[in-house]
């Protein structure tokens, strides 16, 4: 065992991290940082070593989760280039993809997952986070660039067993399980499961996550393979919305240790069942076929209050809440397939995919504001104490009145929505000579939805037709060295991410428009450390109603610009990297023209380096910095997340081949420091040190 490659909770199916050189075929095989996909599971690509995709990405493994002691997504994103947090309103995943904002563009084993909560990441193999938007690989969405999950799958011909236990030093525990049992030589099933009784800094956060996903594998025949997937995941835990912004529009220190909402009701509840099937098939060795079904059920709750105004010159002690409540019933079944195929003519190997995707979408919402009988509506001012005065919805507001909340007396919002969408594809992938790759691609997405809101009430129907092109040059001096440039696109429906409705004027609008022009450099060198550099410009097209003519549309463009710079792997055999940095700019458009203005949650430099140093055959230590710049939490640029710098570390121990002992530090030195936000009064207080103790082992 090494410290470098740690300890995981499989024996990832008897593959060596350390020899990367290995031949990838259409077959089966397992990433280790080295290419882009793993384990077939992903039905609309091709497999392709990194160094050969013309488009900036990082793999995080789930080697590298256990040894820097992820537990997020947002723990990911951290330390990987191009892409931040933002806060979700405490209840969801939210990244800033190279300064766009998305709750929905995430994928599980390359199929859509855009219901908003806090994905697990205890199932998994790896991480795969591709910048810049692309439509070709994903269909609508992926504005800025996607996060996809690769999760684990059963091993036939190997028993196997792992387990991880830890604790912080907030009192948060945790228990995974992975085992896998192989039944006869053609058949395996393994089950991955999580508990988690949540706790951290903040005051009344508490909550519970539970996680079980028992997946099989079936050799149906040499050329075919059944993966069946069913996971459960029950997921409850507090909201907090961070603090206030003050004159100075920056987060009040003076009031970190304030939680601006209601101890009983800042809760969101989630429950989710997710089935997936993936048949493989090899036709012949010049074609396979990836099939894929995907249905899943959400059940997602989340009630909240928040600061929402606070006058720090006129009424420092005074705070102004708002809330409400918004629950989500949604259904998605995603059918997809592709065909891939290898054809040589004369010399040049063209490798085709040929696929469709059909999804079936419901989706239910509501929402009910805050109603304070005291104001007859949604918001009420309370003196600012640790804590508020206000518990289930009860309290006394600042002028010193009994005053009551109602989750019912104010209806803001109540859609039923039906999607239906059917995609094809083409992309070929040619290689013309060893040293010259060309990608032409291009997918047709067809959007039907339908929106009946209930409050108005109406019906409303909008159906949107969009040509997605793809085009990648990659070109290799040498075989570990390629330059490479693209050009693709995205768009994003005027019912936005979570189809909350196609209203007003929305009715009447296309698609908002994402492209991506890149260029890049990427070097394996050849102690099996790489190296990515890219530059690009992401531009949006917004198509809105003229202000003088209704009849007629302004078609607002706007861009982002930027470069990446990512190192990772085995420096030598005692010293593994990850680093990362970026630097991106860019300035909002509206219909007068530029403004000026920076977009929000849009830091110039953001940094993050990881080491991991083998002390000894059994011991060895790392050490994190990220470093991220200020940033606007607001469009108009007038309230400021502060510039940051945080130092992690570890320390690993192997008592034996099978236990590890395992110590990560969040933020070494105690720096107060203000992570994301959501808006200009909810601020994110980062956590102070935390050390987290684990024991890893395998059975």
């Amino acid at each position: 065992m090494t410290l470098v490659a740690p300890l995981v909770l499989a024996d990832n199916h008897g593959v060596n991290p350390e020899n990367d050189s290995d031949v990838v075929t259409l077959d089966e095989y397992v990433s280790f940082g080295t290419v882009l996909y793993a384990d077939q599971v992903n039905a609309l690509r091709t497999p392709t070593p990194v160094i050969d995709v013309p488009q900036s990405l990082s793999i995080v493994t789930a080697d590298q989760i256990a040894l820097q002691g992820f537990t997020s997504i947002g723990d990911i994103i951290n330390y990987t280039p191009g892409v931040n947090t933002s806060q979700g309103e405490g209840h969801r995943d939210a990244v800033v993809f190279r300064g766009v904002r998305s709750t929905a563009d995430f994928f599980i084993d390359g199929v859509r997952d855009d219901v908003q909560y806090y994905r697990p990441l205890y199932n998994l193999e790896q991480v795969e986070i591709l910048r810049g938007p692309n439509a070709l690989l994903f269909g609508r969405g992926g504005t800025g660039g996607i996060l996809n999950r690769v999760t684990k799958k059963g091993v036939i011909g190997a028993d196997f067993g792992g387990y991880q236990a830890s604790i912080d030093s907030f009192g948060e525990l945790g228990v995974q399980i992975d085992t896998n049992h192989s039944i006869d030589e053609k058949s395996a099933i393994r089950v991955n499961g999580i508990y988690e009784n949540l706790d951290n800094h903040r005051d009344f956060y508490d909550g519970k996550r539970i996680g079980i996903n028992p997946t099989a594998r079936f050799e149906l025949s040499p050329s075919t393979t059944l993966d069946l997937s069913y996971e459960y995941l029950d997921h409850q835990r507090f909201i907090d919305r961070g603090i206030p912004t003050g004159s100075n529009g920056r987060p009040v220190k003076a009031l970190k240790e304030i939680v601006f909402g209601d101890s009983i009701l800042n809760t969101t509840e989630l429950e989710a069942h997710l089935l997936r099937a993936t048949l493989e098939k090899d036709f012949s060795d010049n074609l396979k076929g990836n099939f894929n079904v995907f249905t899943g059920d959400y059940d997602k709750m989340y009630q909240n209050f928040y600061a929402s105004k606070y006058y720090q010159d006129t009424t420092p002690n005074e705070v102004t809440l708002d809330g409400y409540v918004d629950t989500t019933q949604r259904q998605n079944t995603v059918l997809s397939g592709s065909l891939i195929g290898e054809i040589n003519t004369n010399g040049v190997i063209h490798t085709l995919i040929v696929g469709a995707e059909v999804i079936d979408t419901s989706s239910n919402q509501d929402r009910y504001n805050t109603h304070f009988n005291t104001t007859s509506s949604d918001k009420e001012t309370f003196t600012i104490n640790r804590p508020l005065d206000l518990k289930g919805g009860i309290g006394v507001n600042s002028s010193g009145e009994a005053t009551a909340n109602s989750f019912t007396a104010s209806m803001a919002d109540d859609t039923r929505v039906n999607i239906d969408v059917f995609s094809a594809f083409i992309q070929d992938e040619i290689q013309v000579n060893e040293k010259f790759d060309v990608i032409l691609g291009l997918r047709a997405d067809k959007f039907d939805i339908e929106v009946y809101n209930a409050k108005s009430p109406e019906t409303r129907k909008k159906k949107d037709e969009e040509f997605s092109p793809r085009l990648g040059l990659v070109l290799k001096p040498q075989e570990n060295v390629s330059f490479y440039g693209s050009y693709s696109k995205s768009f994003l429906p005027r019912s936005g991410e979570q189809f909350a409705n196609i209203n007003g004027t929305k009715n009447q609008l296309d698609p908002n428009t994402f492209s991506n022009l890149e260029a890049g450099v990427k070097v394996n060198f050849s102690q099996g450390l790489s190296f990515t550099g890219s530059i690009f410009e992401v531009e949006q097209s917004s198509p809105q109603v003229a202000d003088n003519d209704p009849s007629t549309l302004d078609v607002i463009d706007s861009q982002i610009t930027g470069f990446e710079l990512q190192l990772q792997g085995q420096v030598n055999e005692q010293w593994f990297i990850t680093a990362g940095y970026s630097n991106l700019d860019g300035e909002q458009v509206k219909r007068s023209g530029p403004t000026g203005l920076r977009p929000r949650e849009l830091p110039e430099n953001m940094i993050s380096v990881w080491n991991t140093f083998r002390v000894s055959d059994a011991f060895g230590v790392g050490l994190g910095i990220t470093n991220q710049d200020e940033s606007f939490i607001n469009n108009g640029n007038t309230a400021t997340l502060p510039s940051y710098t945080r130092v992690d570390a570890a320390l690993y121990f192997d008592v034996s081949e099978d236990l590890r002992v395992q110590v990560n530090v969040e933020n070494l030195t105690d720096e107060l420091y203000f992570p994301n936000s959501h808006s200009t009064h909810q601020a994110t207080v980062g956590a102070p040190f935390n050390a987290r103790v684990a024991l890893i082992g395998r059975f």
